[in-house]
């Protein structure tokens, strides 16, 4: 009897751990360096690139208000889409306020980080869980996201005061995100 509950219990154990490798290799779309560097993908799931004029979208926040891209026309705006469950997206945020919100405080600058497919629930959460008090909005139905790509996060869509893409990347590397930090200074301060 000993060895029916010993080997049902090893079954449980292989079955959880065949279910957690099936969800990391089923989940390609959180984009961490190594999914960067299969960029025939990662072209063919963009929508919009440098130059293009950034799509318009409304998007509800978490605290209830709603922002409209084209509103914040004459800013430089930072859109991310990112999702609560995805680990590059998780360390790419905790740069997010002394990188981005503190040092471009009181300048024309809006971070806009928009939670990709998932509900507010699932977002509050995560803010209680991290201690992340700047604002964030909802996108469940991926409606904003759709208009700017098919897969892959965290995206990051660097749009300029016209309203154009200065800048699209992919996945969260420091490097990367410091060179976006340095093409967000140089557009305000050419404005």
């Amino acid at each position: 009897m000993a060895t029916k509950k010993s080997n049902k219990q090893l079954f449980i154990l292989l079955a959880l751990i065949v279910a957690v490798a099936a969800a990391i290799l089923l989940l390609p779309s959180c984009g961490g360096r190594t999914q960067r560097q299969a960029g025939d993908d990662i072209e063919a799931t963009t929508l919009v690139g440098e130059g293009d004029q950034a799509p318009d979208f409304t998007v509800e926040m978490i605290d209830g208000s709603r922002v409209t891209l084209s509103a914040l026309r004459g800013k430089v705006v930072l859109v991310n889409f990112w999702a609560t469950w995805c680990p590059p997206c998780r360390e790419e945020l905790t740069h997010v306020q002394r990188e981005l919100i503190d040092r471009f405080a009181g300048r024309d600058f809006v971070f806009l980080p928009i939670s990709r497919g998932e509900e507010r629930a699932a977002v509050e959460a995560f803010r209680k869980q991290t201690g992340h008090t700047f604002p964030m909005a909802l996108d469940p139905a991926r409606e904003a996201y759709d208009r700017y790509a098919s897969n892959y996060i965290p995206r990051n869509f660097l749009v300029g005061p016209d309203g154009k893409v200065i800048a699209a990347t992919v996945g969260f590397d420091e490097e990367e995100f410091a060179g976006l930090i340095d093409t967000i200074e140089r557009t305000l301060e050419n404005q």
